[in-house]
């Protein structure tokens, strides 16, 4: 919208590079351009303003497809005014030359041409073509026959308008049927998906079983290592046993040898003292036999003194010394005989 100031019953319009404005005064045009900075009086002045930009016009329609299900196209149209003089002739772009602004609504015009234009070259692609083609070739489809049906459009170039590009954005069903329409697909995915995670169970489960098959191959590893290391102990133990018996045997035999030599020893020695003693008890017997009786009577007495008590003092009864010296002096006589 073009900037209008006041100065002193005077009007000042300056307009933007992308706008057009056509000045007409008293039925003749006194300015026409782009971009146009000028003064004027208000109650001579009819002024129009053209947007010569590159416009989007959003678009969203229901259609229906072959099949009779109800879709919504929304659609985006690019358009300029390539002829501002010719669409000011045919549109009312007129602007309050107090205010700047339209006095009408020449866009929504416009919007309204493309869009009835754009809806019915739609329609007529839909008609022929079944929801599930629609849905996967139906943007490239209705886009292509949207721009040629808008370039053969009379009444654009007419107007000065030119179409610069036509975008489709989507072509969406109906809730419940796109509901549907996900519904095997989804119903896939979730297949592959519950595939996968048995596969990832089974591979869970795979290497549990591996790992449990170590863990058990090493228990029985560990037990048959355990059952060598007891044999080997009970060997041990056994060879040991062995080596000690055969050593206490040893020892016992060498005892018992040298207790029968020890013996054998005391024996012969025992044997040789006996016969000695035998052979001086006899010599002793012959001599105190060859010997009288007196001389064995003193050797017995001189033992007897050897063996008896120390005695201090002895005392004798006259009886006793007189039978005493009577015996000695036989005794004295007889070995004087």
């Amino acid at each position: 919208m073009a900037d209008i100031t006041r100065r002193f019953g005077w009007r000042h319009l300056r307009s933007a590079p992308t706008a057009h404005i056509r000045h007409h005064k008293r039925g003749e045009l006194a300015h026409d351009g782009r971009g146009l900075s000028f003064w004027y009086r208000s109650l001579s002045a009819a002024l129009s303003e053209v947007p010569v930009d590159d416009r989007e016009l959003a678009m969203a329609f229901h259609a229906r497809t072959a099949d009779f299900q109800d879709v919504t196209v929304q659609a985006t149209v690019t358009y300029r005014v390539s002829d501002p003089a010719l669409a000011a002739d045919r549109l009312d772009f007129s602007v309050d030359p107090d205010t700047g602004s339209w006095r009408s609504a020449p866009l929504e015009q416009i919007a309204t041409l493309l869009t009835e234009t754009a809806q019915q070259h739609t329609l007529d692609v839909l008609a022929r073509t079944p929801l599930a083609q629609a849905l996967v070739d139906g943007v490239a489809a209705v886009r292509e026959r949207v721009a040629t049906g808008l370039a053969a459009e009379p009444r654009l170039p007419a107007t000065g308008i030119d179409v610069v590009a036509v975008r489709v954005v989507a072509i969406r069903p109906e809730a419940e049927v796109e509901r549907a329409l996900r519904t095997p697909a989804r119903e896939q995915i979730q297949q592959e998906a519950d595939r996968a995670t048995y596969e990832r169970r089974a591979v869970a489960v795979e290497r549990e079983r591996a790992i449990a098959e170590n863990e058990l191959a090493s228990q029985i590893e560990l037990a048959r290592r355990e059952e060598q290391l007891v044999d080997q102990r009970g060997t041990n133990a056994r060879r040991e046993a062995e080596e000690k018996a055969a050593a206490d045997g040893v020892r016992t035999e060498a005892e018992a040898s040298r207790k029968v030599r020890l013996a054998r020893a005391e024996a012969e020695a025992a044997r040789e003292t006996g016969a000695a003693r035998a052979e001086a008890q006899a010599a002793w017997l012959r001599v105190h036999g060859e010997v009288d009786p007196a001389t064995l009577h003193a050797l017995a007495a001189t033992r007897l003194a050897e063996n008896v008590p120390r005695i201090e003092s002895l005392t004798l009864s006259p009886d006793v010394l007189t039978g005493l010296l009577a015996k000695l002096g036989r005794a004295d006589g007889g070995a004087g005989a």
